[in-house]
């Protein structure tokens, strides 16, 4: 190079340093390079392939090599691409600049995560010439390094966990990583168990972040508060040592991040000003609420919640993420825009004006992306909002008088105004258009006060009432009086906010809106008192009920867990159920922002200890008081044995090897071993009561299906279904009484049953004889000699129905002494039939004498199915309608029939009268 030229070289390794380490242009404060023999090597020696830069205290320093102590500060590495002397023509192609920050590890964990394996395993181009093993190294290289980052001594001999050290936290999906990562190779049992804890409570949303892009913008708001929900589980559990306070700092902040990042990305699909209204309108509010919901779960968390959770507080101030909040209100102004677009374009005319609207008003936002906000880009969306208003004004002016037409038209419906406001509030918001308003916006000013007054006075009159009646608050479900309370009222806070909110933000700048805002701000304040007053009852009657042994708020560790009632042997657990509606109020009201006081949460935290435990004993006394209900009464003695084991585990329920002492609360091991042998006890005696239930069920089922087969045709079938039937009962012989016996229809004596049954089959058989020959209704029949005479007579109804062309629901069953019925299309004569309670002469009831046998026969009669509307052979008003029995025990009826008793039904139901059939 000829003397005194410019070594282009040298200037643009000083010039890179310069703008790297932010040095100023004055020479004081430039590095010199001239006359450096580590950057003279650098250049002019094709064997020197490296030159480190670094700043500290002393200045800006050259070296050929890289000490490990260069890794405290910022340090800028130029290094070759081929062993060459650097000329101004390969200046550019064989020089690599590269950076590190924090550690060597993480500057290479970074750029192989972010640029080369990207590029080398997801580009086509790329990945097509890698050798899979590489691939594989390359991917295992990038998870290694990982791993080495998450732990805070990158000293590869020693991997020391420190957990308030989060560098290598990046995103939450590495959060969840770490936590696993730990449980499997932390150094003390009590680590990886604790790791484990917050793996399991992390694994309901690690495959969602895993997955974030994937998801739609809706899923991401389900996943926003099941994010809450989990973080506040992490926080507050107590089985291990607590979570980090700086760890769950920086884990909010990069879950606020990610959350930021995707909705950016997911918006940035979309072109906002030209994409249909009601598209970006949904993705916009959807992407609002993931920031708002954030943002104030965070603020709600740090700066309430956990401040006030005593058995871990957060110390610091709140977390407020600002830069996810401030995205939420860019997407709240895009979305501005848009609507009012939307609105000036409904009340524009189809002219040109609209025409010049609709291509010029978006101009200002050209080349500007509005969902990627910092503050860089923030100037320029300002600006651009201002060109933005200017192009509207115009437009602005002719709207203002077609809204004032249309609200003046609907200002005496104060809801109707209320809500036309807050369709068009983006226009009402509008400088120009409200002023053109003022008169319409005092109207509503009057209404939100008089709105005001009326929450006032619904508070006052239902403040001291009852829940859930007229006079007192509204009731919700499965919410105790004070919690009710404080819920009501809140909605109250929440309806008055809102009318506020409406005042702030259309109605500020009126005469009348401070005198307004004052009463909304003390009906607000009357609330909170109120809240503030149930609490503080509530707290007084829990600490009182604390030293009363009989409130049942009082539970003593080393106290028996259970007993039996000598009064009427139920089985009881000493945990009552005041204390679970204790730990439900103490839940809801920490959940609603209060902090308990210390003496009623500590008394919650014992119950909660038990809570589980008392919950399966409550389950065990409530089988142990009801398992007679579930019992089949005949039943009963077969499963004794089963039921005194059972009562005698109840009874003798002591601890330790000699079982001298009682079983009590404060001996975990002791009380889950007897919990587990009650559950086995109890198991045994509801499987044991579930199977006789069962054969019993079987058992009535085979009677009836041999109680349907044809004896002369299917004997073979009965005697296979009696040959099941006495296999069943022989598999519970052992167990079944005598007593069972008497619970099936039909005789004990089995020869009495088979007559009968013998009787009915051939009578059967004379049936279908005379059946065949067209002579079955003319003879009297005995409908004792049926299996079912019910189904008879039914069938008789059918036939009756469709011989006169009507359906079975409008005729009735009559019977008549007088001779044959006249409204019957089909009928029969039926014998066989016997009274008790009175006798009958064919004419009227009569009473029995004192001679009179206690049964006596009936004369046959006819009886059939005639239209609901006729008359009948006898009027209503002398007969009485007397059940037709199967047998004299009563315990079937086969029919009613209207028999004549010349008046006073009262007089013969009280002498029992009822008819049944003859027994076989």
């Amino acid at each position: 190079m000829a003397g005194g030229a410019r070594d282009v070289r040298k200037a643009f390794l000083l010039t890179t340093t310069q703008n790297y380490f932010g040095l100023l242009p004055e020479p004081c404060d430039q590095p010199r390079a001239d006359g450096c023999p580590e950057v003279n090597n650098f250049l002019d020696d094709g064997n020197q392939m490296l030159l480190r830069v670094q700043r500290s205290d002393a200045g800006v320093t050259f070296s050929n090599s890289i000490d490990f102590a260069d890794t405290k500060d910022k340090v800028l590495v130029f290094f070759k691409l081929r062993p060459e002397v650097i000329t101004d023509q390969n200046l550019h192609s064989n020089i690599l600049v590269s950076s590190m920050l924090e550690s060597p590890i993480n500057s290479l964990y970074q750029a192989v995560r972010q640029v080369f394996a990207p590029m080398l395993l997801k580009d086509q181009e790329w990945s097509r010439d890698l050798d899979p093993k590489l691939q594989n190294l390359l991917s295992e290289l990038e998870a290694g390094l990982g791993v080495v980052l998450r732990r805070s001594d990158t000293n590869l001999s020693k991997l020391k966990f420190k957990e308030d050290d989060t560098r290598g936290i990046l995103t939450p999906s590495d959060e969840f990583q770490f936590w696993v990562e730990e449980a499997h190779r932390g150094s003390k049992q009590i680590s990886r168990e604790r790791a484990g804890y917050f793996k399991e409570l992390f694994e309901t949303i690690a495959r969602e972040f895993y997955n974030l892009d994937s998801l739609s913008l809706l899923e991401v708001v389900d996943l926003v508060e099941t994010t809450r929900d989990v973080v506040d589980d992490v926080w507050r559990q107590t089985e291990h040592d607590h979570f980090p306070e700086s760890r769950m700092l920086h884990l909010l902040d990069v879950i606020g991040g990610s959350f930021g990042r995707f909705v950016q990305k997911k918006l940035g699909t979309l072109n906002l000003w030209e994409d249909p209204y009601y598209l970006v309108k949904d993705h916009l509010r959807a992407g609002v609420s993931i920031c708002e919901q954030w943002v104030i779960a965070c603020n709600h968390l740090t700066g309430q919640v956990w401040q006030r959770y005593v058995p871990h507080p957060w110390k610091s101030e709140k977390y407020f993420p600002e830069t996810l909040d401030r995205l939420g209100k860019r997407l709240e102004e895009v979305l501005a825009v848009r609507t009012i677009h939307e609105k000036l374009l409904y009340f524009l005319p189809a002219s040109e004006e609209k025409t010049i609207c609709l291509t010029r008003v978006f101009e200002p936002f050209t080349g500007l992306n509005p969902v990627h906000y910092n503050p860089y880009t923030e100037p320029l969306w300002k600006a651009a909002v201002s060109q933005y208003e200017k192009i509207i004004a115009p437009a602005e002016q002719k709207i203002a008088g077609k809204l004032k037409i249309y609200i003046s038209e609907i200002q005496d419906s104060p809801q109707q105004l209320l809500q036309a406001f807050l369709k068009y509030k983006e226009l009402v918001k509008r400088p120009t258009i409200s002023k053109e308003l003022m008169l319409e916006r005092e109207t509503l000013l009057a209404r939100l006060v008089d709105s005001i007054k009326d929450f006032r006075l619904d508070f006052e009159n239902r403040c001291r009432g009852v829940p859930g009646e007229a006079s007192g608050p509204l009731a919700g479900k499965n919410l105790s009086e004070v919690v009710n309370n404080i819920v009501w009222v809140r909605q109250l806070e929440l309806k008055v906010d809102d009318t506020l909110k409406i005042a702030e933000a259309l109605l500020s700048d009126l005469s009348g809106f401070r005198s307004f805002h004052r009463a909304a701000e003390d009906l607000l304040d009357q609330f909170k008192l109120y809240e503030q007053e149930q609490f503080d009852d509530w707290s007084r009657d829990i600490q009182s009920g604390l030293s009363d042994s009989r409130s049942g708020l009082c539970i003593e560790a080393n106290s028996r867990i259970m007993e039996l009632d000598p009064s009427d042997g139920s089985l009881k657990v000493h945990y009552s159920d005041r204390l679970v509606i204790l730990l439900r109020e103490v839940r809801q009201l920490s959940a609603l922002g209060f902090v308990i006081p210390a003496k009623i949460q500590q008394v919650a935290n014992i119950a909660q200890k038990f809570c589980k435990q008392a919950i399966i004993l409550k389950q065990v006394a409530h089988f142990y008081n009801s398992i007679d209900q579930q019992m089949i009464q005949s039943q009963r003695p077969m499963m004794l044995q089963s039921a005194l084991a059972f009562e005698q585990i109840i009874k003798n329920s002591k601890a330790g090897s000699g079982g001298k002492s009682q079983i009590t609360w404060d001996n975990p091991k002791e009380l889950e071993a007897y919990i587990q042998k009650l559950q086995n006890a109890a198991q045994r005696l509801a499987t044991e009561n579930r199977k006789l239930r069962k054969w019993h069920t079987t058992f009535c089922e085979k009677v009836v299906f041999l109680m349907n087969i044809d004896l002369l045709r299917q004997q073979q079938r009965w005697k296979d279904g009696l040959q099941e039937l006495r296999t069943g009962l022989a598999s519970v012989e052992a167990q079944c009484p005598v007593a069972w016996q008497s619970r099936w229809e039909g005789p004990e004596d089995p020869l009495q049953y088979l007559r009968g049954l013998v009787a009915r089959a051939l009578a059967i058989q004379s049936w279908v004889e005379r059946a065949e020959k067209q002579a079955l209704l003319s003879d009297t029949l005995d409908l004792s000699e049926l299996f079912h005479p019910d189904t008879f007579l039914n069938a008789l109804r059918q036939e009756t129905a469709r011989a006169m062309g009507c359906s079975v629901d409008s005729l009735k069953f009559v019977a008549s002494w007088k001779g044959r019925l006249q409204e019957a299309k089909l009928q029969i004569k039926m014998g066989g039939l016997l009274l008790e309670g009175c006798s009958f002469d064919g004419s009227r009831l009569a009473e029995n004498q004192h001679d009179s046998p206690s049964v006596s026969p009936v004369l046959p009669c006819c009886v059939g199915w005639i239209p609901q509307g006729a008359y009948g052979p006898y009027s209503p008003d002398e007969c009485i309608s007397l059940p037709v029995y199967t047998s004299a025990e009563r315990d079937r009826v086969v029919t009613n029939i209207d028999v004549p008793c010349g008046g006073s039904p009262d007089r013969w139901i009280q002498c029992g009268a009822a008819l049944f059939l003859k027994n076989q």
